[in-house]
Formats: structure tokens, sequence, C-alpha cells
């Protein structure tokens, strides 16, 4: 009888892209799925560093696992937080097995394997010791993953970042951006098989996608080309009905992106703001200000009236003042859009932030994230009720629960349809109600 696993992923979708691999990789090896983590025989936890909350979130989960994991299973802990605190965890957790960084395969029977560790500025080594700068043989970029099991999947299409925004510790363990091949990512949009209706492309930057293949400056291109992610948003359009991008730096989102996108027929942008004073954006290291944010938004929704927009904002970065939060509140008052996530400030080791003065009490940047989800959550819940009465076309996720172009999969609210309406298809419904994030819909009648 196979051995069977358990794989809890924990983060963003960029780490559920990762799990998708580790699991191909695991039934490549002659594991099978189990129904539970107590019934598995290895149990891998897919791990998130990117904020403190996260971190604790995932010791919280690993210990938990540990608990309840049956006698001679083993616990495999993977991911951002393996990758970046290999050492520390494997001392502070008895209870694991392994910590295994991104280039050390977990599918393992016997024996045991080196903790990855990252080499400069390039990507994972394959064993202690060794200066690599080769990416690993086991690349989860790269690897082959099983067919999907639902209408939608994740894509992922570069790994790292080249930015460094003055929050962000994501370059130090992810390493650089390392954009795949366009050949690549077509194979595996094919390989997720026939029941794929919408691909999900995501990538730590994923409006820069190509630049570090295209550019040694990773910036510059030639004149009257089409920016790369254009291109793959178009080839990858062909292949699918819905293509959905996540994760936009506004800098780099220009006409001819927007257009790429309005065309697919999933006119969603999910806009990396941060925040909107420019004083405040500066000592981020990122780009723009409330105004320039409000001039794409007001493109874009010139281009698509019915855009649906996304974005995320931290409160209680150092220096952060009530001048720049009320120009926080008001810009959520006019952009007025569809979603927003409020995090508050988490101070990263090794990050510029970490070393600027002027620090926010937590209680404060708590009080200020409330205030600014009891905006967005009005706004939200309006937009929401003006889709009364519209006529909407819906990609039936599960049998009752389908998503139009306007909510990202398990992120935004839902498009709550009849039960009978077949799952992994497209359907035009009428909405009849809302209620905060989610909308209810019946099925429409004619054309």
């Amino acid at each position: 009888m196979a051995e069977r696993y358990w794989l809890e992923t924990l983060g963003c979708p960029k780490n559920r892209v990762d799990s998708d691999k580790l699991a191909g990789t695991l039934v490549a090896g002659g594991f099978a799925p189990a129904d539970s983590p107590d019934d598995a025989d290895l149990v891998v936890v897919n791990t998130c560093a990117f904020i403190e909350a996260a971190r604790q979130e995932s010791i919280d989960t690993i210990l938990e696992l540990a608990g309840s994991r049956r006698d001679g299973a083993r616990l495999v802990v993977t991911g951002c937080l393996a990758e970046r605190y290999p050492d520390q965890l494997a001392a502070a957790l008895p209870e694991v097995d392994l910590v295994a960084g991104f280039g050390v395969p977990v599918a393992l029977r016997t024996g045991d394997v080196p903790v990855a560790r990252r080499a400069g500025a390039r990507g994972p080594l394959t064993g202690p010791g060794r200066d690599d700068e080769v990416p690993p043989a086991f690349d989860l970029l790269n690897l082959p993953r099983p067919r999907a099991d639902a209408p939608w999947a994740y894509v992922k299409v570069a790994e790292g970042c080249d930015r460094r925004c003055g929050f962000c510790a994501i370059p130090s363990f992810r390493g650089p951006q390392r954009s795949r091949s366009v050949d690549a990512i077509l194979a595996e949009v094919d390989a997720l098989g026939d029941g794929v209706r919408e691909v999900v492309l995501v990538a730590q930057d994923l409006a820069s996608y190509g630049l570090d293949r295209s550019a040694p400056d990773r910036v510059a291109r030639r004149a009257g080309t089409a920016r790369p992610v254009v291109s793959l948003v178009r080839a990858v359009a062909q292949r699918v009905g819905r293509v959905r991008l996540l994760y936009l730096y506004p800098s780099s989102l220009d006409d001819e992106l927007v257009d790429a996108v309005v065309d697919t027929g999933v006119a969603y942008f999910d806009l990396s703001l941060q925040h909107v004073s420019r004083p405040l954006v500066e000592r981020m290291r990122r780009w723009g200000d409330g105004e320039r944010f409000a001039a794409r938004i007001a493109s874009i929704r010139a281009r698509a009236p019915d855009a649906a927009l996304r974005s995320s904002f931290i409160l209680g970065y150092p220096g952060e003042t009530e001048k720049d939060h009320d120009r926080l509140l008001s810009f959520l008052s006019e952009a007025r859009l569809d979603w927003a996530g409020f995090f508050t400030f988490s101070e990263e080791a090794g990050t510029y932030a970490a070393r600027l003065p002027d620090a926010v009490a937590p209680e404060l940047a708590l009080e200020r994230l409330r205030e600014c989800a009891e905006v967005q959550d009005a706004i939200t819940a309006e937009r929401r009720s003006a889709l009364v009465g519209e006529r909407v076309s819906v990609l039936v996720d599960s049998p009752g629960v389908a998503r139009s172009h306007r909510e990202a999969p398990e992120i935004d609210g839902v498009v709550h349809v009849p039960a009978d309406l077949a799952v992994g298809e497209l359907h035009d419904v009428v909405v009849t109600g809302a209620a905060g994030a989610d909308v209810w819909a019946r099925a429409a009648v004619g054309t």
C-alpha cells in the first residue's frame, strides 16, 4: 500500500503553486494523498514568513500537526519560514523531522537530507557548504504539477523580486527575480487539463515578468516592443477562457498592459499600493502617491467601467503621521476600490524599515487599521449591492459557489448560485441580493 501524505499550505497564492508542485512530486515518488493529517505517513507544512503574524501562524500550525499526527508519521517543514530560519527552526522544534528549504525534495522514504541554504543573491543551495550559483536540480518553479482538480488554477510565472521595498524581506530569501520562459508557462497551462477555465498568473512583481530574461539591467527594453508580461497574457488567453493577474506594481501598469488585461474579459486589477502619502511612500522606498494612483484607477475605469480593483495597505509604518493616515482615509473614500486588505507594520530583520526611527505604537497602528477597514467594508458592501439586478457571467467553482470577473479565488467574496448549475462551466446569472462581500444570483433566462 502506498504511503500517504498530507500537505498543509499557508500564506499567499504563490505558496499554493509550490504546494501543487510538491504534491505532484510526492505522487510521482509513490505517495498517495491522505484524507486527513491524522491518516498521513508524511505531513508537510508549507510555511509563510512574510510578517510576524504569518510566522506565528506557521509555528502554531506546525505544533498542532506535530501533536495530532499518528505514531510513526514524519513531519517536514518547508516554504519561506524554512528557507529564512532553517537553523532556528531545527533547534526550536525537535518535533520536526526535517526542515527543508526550496531546493530540497521532501519525498523521503529513508535517510535524511541537508537543510537548504541560500547562496548570496542567487538560487538556493543543493547542500551545505556549496557556493553554487546554478538553480538546483529540484527547482519548484519549474517542476511539473498534477492536473488541476478545480476549474481554476494558479500558475507562478516568476520567482523572487528585484525591488527593494523598505518593509519587505522577501528578496533576501526568495532571491532576485527569475522569470520562466513563455514556453514553460504555456506547457504548464496545457498540462492543467481541459477542465481549467481560469488561470491566475502570480508572481511577486508580475508586471516585471520577463525583464530579467530580456534586458541585462532588468528594466530596459527596446523601443516599440511589448512588455513581456503583455505577450504572456495574450498567449495564455488563447488557451483558456479567463486569465487573471495578481500583484501588479503600480508604476509598471502602463496602458498596454491595462488593455491586455481588459481584452482577456477579466478586468480585475490587483494593485500593490501600500500607502498614498508621498512622504511615507518614499520612506517605503516605493513609487507613487494618491494622485498618481487615482489617475491610473480613473484610466482603468475609462477603459473598462466594470473593472474590479483591489489593493493592500500598511498601517503604522515608521514615521506615519495622522496627516498621512487622513490622506489614506480620503483616498479610500474617493477611489472606491472593490476590495482592500490592511496590515499593521511588521518589522522585518535586515530590511531598510527596521533601521528607521519614529516607530508607531502597535496600538495606534491597529486603531488606524480598524478605521480604514470600517471605511472600506462599507464601500465594498455598497459596490456589491449596486450589482443587484445586473446580469453577469460567472464560473461555477463548486456546487452553489461561483465567481464573476470581480472575485479572485480564495481572496474575495463569492457569488452564490443555484446548486444545479454545472460546476466548471460559465453561466449567465442575474444578481438578486447582496450582503457584505457576497452576492446571490439566479440563472438568467434567455438573452
